[in-house]
């Protein structure tokens, strides 16, 4: 299946070259480009993207809140912020807007692209470096009330569901609980389900906000 992608970013370089990068993978197609957050909504709801890399600090309208109109109407869309990692705060209102991910816009052509079929596939990307930086946001907050599913999580969830909110991947989850990447993969589906959750950030924005997991489970 071809990704369809759509790059948001208000300097016409920047789209450009995210353009010429993606170009030359034939699973990948750009479909369309926009400078702002209004033509992002636009063009999203036109060309259907599956994957939408969008930029936080643009004019008429930031990818924050279009990122929050894009999914509204079109919720199996995936949206990967485009940062620098210097705007804390936007990472965390990112998150609450329903991304799925970040990249670095100077991270290595092989990681964008990486990100991009993460994305596509389903999951969410959230190195362990960020993890822990909206986990330490998190506890500064006032917590919500834990939802009711919480108490229907068995052991082994609850074990898969701690590992996810470190950052942890499949495979590195498997290590740790020494299971297989598939039994951790039959894991995470069902928690995610059991959660009602769109991926891996979602549930990891819920289990802090609602106190499930502590700072302590980092070490």
């Amino acid at each position: 299946m071809t990704i369809r992608v759509l790059v948001v970013d208000d300097q016409s370089m920047v789209r450009a070259g995210f353009r010429l990068l993606l170009a030359d993978e034939p699973d990948i197609e750009v479909v369309a480009d926009a400078s702002n957050g209004l033509e992002a909504i636009a063009q999203a709801a036109r060309f259907h993207p599956n994957v939408i890399l969008m930029d936080i600090r643009m004019p008429e309208l930031d990818g924050l809140e279009a990122t929050r109109r894009i999914l509204a109407a079109d919720p199996a869309a995936r949206v990967l912020i485009l940062t620098t990692f210097d705007l804390d705060d936007y990472v965390y209102e990112a998150l609450r807007a329903g991304a799925s991910g970040f990249v670095l816009k100077d991270d290595p052509p092989e990681q964008l692209i990486a990100a991009v079929h993460t994305i596509a596939a389903g999951d969410a990307l959230l190195s362990p470096a960020v993890t822990k930086r909206v986990i330490q946001h998190f506890t500064r907050l006032n917590r919500h009330a834990p939802p009711r599913v919480f108490e229907s999580l068995t052991t082994r969830e609850l074990d898969v569901y701690r590992l996810i909110t470190r950052g942890l991947s499949n495979a590195e989850i498997g290590r740790e609980l020494f299971i297989s990447e598939t039994t951790v993969k039959t894991h995470v589906t069902r928690l995610l389900q059991k959660l009602d959750v769109r991926d891996r950030a979602q549930a990891i924005v819920l289990a802090y906000q609602s106190g499930l997991f502590d700072a302590s489970d980092l070490a």
